[in-house]
């Protein structure tokens, strides 16, 4: 059969096709109201600049309108060929049932039925075409089936635990034979990673949706995502990689945070710093990571300062991360976390008081951070202020002052009383104050073993009435010094006099520690003699 070559069409300039222009007419809407019932032989030139899928999907329909309304539709097909009917105006007003519009419309309804690499096919073609894709339905039906087989297989794998997100595999609750039975489940699981990792980061968001609104395991959700993460940088341009990280770390905030790996945030984080990734995005990670800095270790916590500041270490995103622990609240209903972010906090400042660039309103800002209850010893931060007061050693009086004014002096051990006692690093208000704190705990002692009912002709007597006098003698001398600070004095002489003082306490502790072990000893003896006469039988008269 002989074609008439009467039209002439540009597609996007890519390619240009000479076609009997009664033919494309009798299926395109859009091309027979352009020429209406013109019968001239002239021949005529169309030109497309937004043509979809271009000069490959123009030809796809021709073929069609050319072999009288027939054409294999394939999941790697219809997407493109859907765009075109619609482009075309391939509608039922203009060919009646034989119309392309109609046809991919038919497939499209039983996608449901494709196999899971018919859909991996259709879902990387739509990522060309995705406004078309997502407003005919096929973007969202392929996603919809693509979940459906993920939580079918997910379901026939009953043995996969989500209790940690952080271990290598699942714990297995129906098979005895670890590593191997580990591994099988965790494949289970997993198995499809590599094939989604191909989608587009927009395909990859919709996807996500999908899942956590079908209430998908969060835990595999954010293993997928730190795969497709590093999947994805490997050929990645830096605004490719840009992208795949706020849609990352968009789609990681959306779960339950116990879900998601803090190991795996702070290497998110990492990659982070390198790239200018939105600030709302960044605002999410932070966030994140400070809901779970109990996880954290010192290594995650010293990272290098931003590009142009002199410190050694981001304090400023460590102040950042404990400002969201602290707003996120789960720490009042288990204060074992906020013990763990104190350690490792006051770990955190022994590693950066060296830094002599360090302002003293960030170490500040560092010691005061969390509040007193999340310590049971200061003596690690004690420790981080000698580092810091002596690597600053021109500080003003005020300016050490404010820093130590944070140390809880009740908390420290005898030990480091001592050494702070004879440490010139320190003003010497904190040195009264440590003693003053070491004597009242030691006047709360004595004052529980007064209250202690003894025997009259108990030999603690003798020990408690000496360790009454060293008290009241310790007690006077620290506070006639607390009333002599005012006075101009020798600084040496004053810490020798506060040593003695202190020598004086730690003699009247061991007294009490030896008095307190006697006194149980009697207790113990009473008790059991007592016990003894009440069990013996009542003889019968």
């Amino acid at each position: 059969m002989a074609f008439c070559c009467d039209l002439e069409v540009d597609v996007n300039g890519e390619e240009t096709f000479l076609l009997d222009k009664k033919i494309i007419c009798s299926f395109s809407g859009r091309l027979s109201k352009l020429f209406g019932k013109s019968t001239s032989a002239k021949r005529h030139k169309v030109i497309f600049h937004d043509f979809p899928g271009g000069a490959e999907n123009f030809e796809l329909m021709s073929r069609f309108c050319y072999n009288n309304g027939n054409i294999d539709i394939t999941p790697s097909n219809i997407s493109l060929l859907y765009s075109a009917a619609q482009f075309m105006e391939m509608n039922n007003s203009v060919s009646g049932n034989c119309n392309l519009l109609e046809k991919t419309k038919k497939s499209i309804e039983e996608i449901s039925y494709w196999t899971w690499p018919d859909l991996l096919v259709a879902l990387k073609h739509c990522q060309d075409l995705e406004q078309v894709a997502t407003s005919s339905g096929i973007l969202e039906k392929c996603l919809d089936s693509l979940v459906g087989r993920l939580a079918m297989t997910s379901e026939a794998s009953p043995c996969a635990s989500t209790s940690s997100p952080d271990s290598s595999g699942f714990r297995l609750s129906c098979d005895t034979k670890s590593t191997e039975s580990l591994k099988n489940s965790f494949s289970r699981a997993t198995w499809w990673f590599e094939d989604l990792s191909v989608l587009s980061p927009n395909l990859i968001e919709m996807l996500i949706k999908s899942m956590v609104s079908r209430k998908y395991n969060h835990v595999i959700i954010s293993r997928f995502l730190f795969y497709y993460q590093k999947a994805r940088f490997y050929t990645a341009s830096s605004d490719e990689k840009r992208k795949v990280l706020e849609i990352v770390i968009d789609m990681l905030y959306t779960l339950d945070s116990s879900s998601v790996s803090c190991k795996s945030l702070f290497g998110i984080l990492r990659v982070v710093l390198s790239l200018n990734i939105s600030k709302s995005s960044r605002n999410k990670l932070e966030s994140m990571i400070g809901s779970q800095m109990d996880q954290a270790t010192l290594d995650n916590l010293l990272i290098p300062s931003p590009y142009g500041t002199r410190y050694l270490y981001d304090v400023n995103l460590v102040l950042r991360f404990l400002k969201a622990f602290l707003s996120e609240g789960g720490w009042r209903f288990s204060p074992t976390r906020m013990k763990k972010v104190a350690r490792l906090i006051d770990l955190y400042i022994v590693e950066v008081a060296p830094d002599p660039c360090l302002k003293s309103s960030k170490c500040l800002a560092l010691v005061v951070a969390l509040p007193d209850s999340a310590r049971d010893s200061c003596d690690e931060l004690y420790h981080a202020m000698d580092i810091y007061l002596e690597v600053h050693a021109g500080l003003s009086e005020e300016e050490k002052m404010k820093i130590c004014c944070a140390l809880n002096y009740e908390k420290l051990s005898s030990e480091a009383c001592i050494h702070l006692s004879q440490n010139a690093k320190f003003p010497s208000k904190s040195a009264v104050q440590a003693l003053i704190s070491q004597q009242l705990k030691l006047k709360n002692l004595l004052q529980g073993t007064n209250n202690t009912k003894l025997y009259t002709d108990s030999p603690c007597n003798f020990i408690e009435t000496r360790g009454k006098t060293k008290k009241d003698e310790a007690s006077e001398q620290i506070v006639l010094y607390s009333g002599r600070l005012g006075m101009s004095a020798d600084n040496e002489k004053l810490r020798a006099h506060l040593q003695g003082i202190q020598w004086r306490v730690m003699e009247l502790e061991k007294v009490c520690k030896k008095m307190q072990t006697q006194m149980a000893k009697i207790m113990k003896s009473k008790v059991s003699s007592h016990s003894t006469a009440r069990s013996l039988p009542r003889l019968c008269s």
